[in-house]
């Protein structure tokens, strides 16, 4: 009969299955004094896999490259003898392209070298007697980033709904028409207690975060109800959206491939609740394209892309949106369905920043100063049209930019990827002494 030491036992080591923010501090300092996985464990009477998988998980990549030393990681640049990579710096002093900065993006036959230490325990860079000779890339454990990740991932699995998209798309298509003929939820459950693996509050979440086809205002009782002071809560599609496609993944993307364009995507808000629009900014001419929305959602964003697809094509769409990086809104939080087409043709790739990082997608940001001279905050979007968008966004790229050398992103983006292609996006130049950045512009 004596059981409360066990249960209290139990609690408590319930209460620590999860590594806390000073065990990462304590992680960190052992692993720069030189400890291994295994004597960490110890010290934190954890299991050697929890510590291992917890410093893999957790591990930041870092460009810092050796004390005094250029960061040149090419597998060759101890024999290499290659000259004037640059063509357009004929003049250059450096003796061998292999002393240069540059070298490993402007050579053609660079190929990355990875440390093989860091495959084998402790899989990082701290306490590494090489880590201020070593000009390779390198990983580290800090425990302020391990931490921000933890609470990140912790809230992320607590928000949003938990159901598959093709299980909510099977929803959608059997639960939406009943409510739109006038059938309220529990009728509709109760009805068809073997069609549904949730429950009807579940069901009442999904159509009040717009997942599915019916909307509230299907449902007259609960139009009629006085709406709850709380903020909704934000609404996923996919959870684990962000796997893969992470910023520190966009990093590792760009460093790969640095000759890559890459396209900002962000949603501009109106008046609460109404109208939005969806904007593409593409960073190597600062032009930048909106599409006016009902609602922002997913399935609208979606529904964008397969109109920009349908006008320009297969191979034009991949050639101009080969990388977009985006926030974490949940109107982008089905990545699959942007990044395939409906044929299932992968046409691009989804990445997102850091979530309160907007710094991270600098220049569609600064952007949307242009946007907010027409339209000010709290402006209601419900009453225009997509033409009266393109015809602000057709003014805003026709303002001369100093750093694009006093040309328009028009210009600029006619000479990277031709007239034809503006065409197709009904882009058209406003002479300079025409362009209008009020909110005249769109008055009726």
């Amino acid at each position: 009969m004596y059981r409360t030491p066990a249960v209290s036992k139990m609690v408590i080591v319930m209460g620590k299955k999860h590594l806390t923010n000073e065990e990462r501090s304590q992680i960190e300092h052992l692993l720069r004094g030189g400890s291994s996985i295994k004597k960490i464990a110890s010290i934190l009477k954890k299991s050697t896999s929890t510590i291992s998988r917890e410093v893999k998980k957790h591990a930041t990549l870092s460009n810092k490259s050796a004390l005094g030393r250029i960061p040149n990681r090419c597998v060759h640049r101890r024999n290499c003898t290659k000259l004037l990579l640059c063509e357009d710096h004929p003049n250059c002093a450096k003796r061998r392209c292999s002393t240069c900065n540059l070298c490993n993006l402007r050579c053609p036959d660079f190929v990355e070298e990875h440390c093989q230490r860091l495959a084998s325990p402790p899989y990082v860079c701290n306490g590494c007697e090489s880590e201020y000779l070593c000009t390779l890339r390198k990983k580290y454990y800090l425990h302020k980033l391990a931490q921000a990740a933890y609470k990140e991932l912790l809230s992320e699995s607590r928000t949003g709904v938990n159901i598959a998209q093709e299980e909510l798309l099977r929803l959608d298509e059997f639960i939406s028409p009943l409510i739109q003929n006038g059938q309220s939820i529990h009728h509709i459950v109760t009805s068809n207690p073997d069609e549904f693996a949730c429950s009807e509050k579940s069901i009442y979440r999904y159509v009040n975060g717009n997942l599915l086809s019916a909307r509230n205002i299907d449902m007259p009782r609960v139009c009629r109800l006085r709406p709850r002071k709380s903020k909704p809560a934000e609404h996923k599609v996919d959870k684990q959206c962000r796997i893969g496609r992470s910023f520190d993944d966009y990093l590792k993307y760009l460093a790969a491939n640095p000759d890559t364009a890459v396209v900002e995507m962000d949603t501009v808000e109106g008046k609460r609740g109404g109208s939005v629009l969806l904007t593409l900014h593409f960073r190597n001419c600062s032009f930048m394209l909106a599409f006016l929305r009902e609602r922002n959602v997913s399935q609208s964003v979606i529904n964008t892309f397969n109109y920009l697809y349908s006008i320009l094509g297969k191979d034009v769409f991949r050639k101009l949106f080969p990388v977009i990086l985006t926030d974490n809104g949940s109107e982008f939080s089905n990545p699959s369905a942007l990044e395939n087409a409906c044929d299932g043709t992968r046409i691009t790739s989804i990445y997102y920043c850091n979530p309160s990082a907007p710094y991270q997608k600098p220049t569609i940001e600064n952007n949307h100063e242009f946007i907010r001279r027409i339209l000010p905050k709290g402006s209601s979007f419900d009453d225009l049209t997509q033409s009266d968008i393109q015809l602000m966004m057709n003014h805003i790229n026709s303002y001369r930019r100093e750093k694009l050398n006093d040309k328009s992103p028009l210009q600029s983006f006619s000479f990277f990827y031709g007239q034809d292609i503006l065409d197709r996006l009904g882009a058209t130049l406003i002479t300079p002494n025409d362009i209008l950045l009020r909110p005249s512009l769109l008055r009726k």
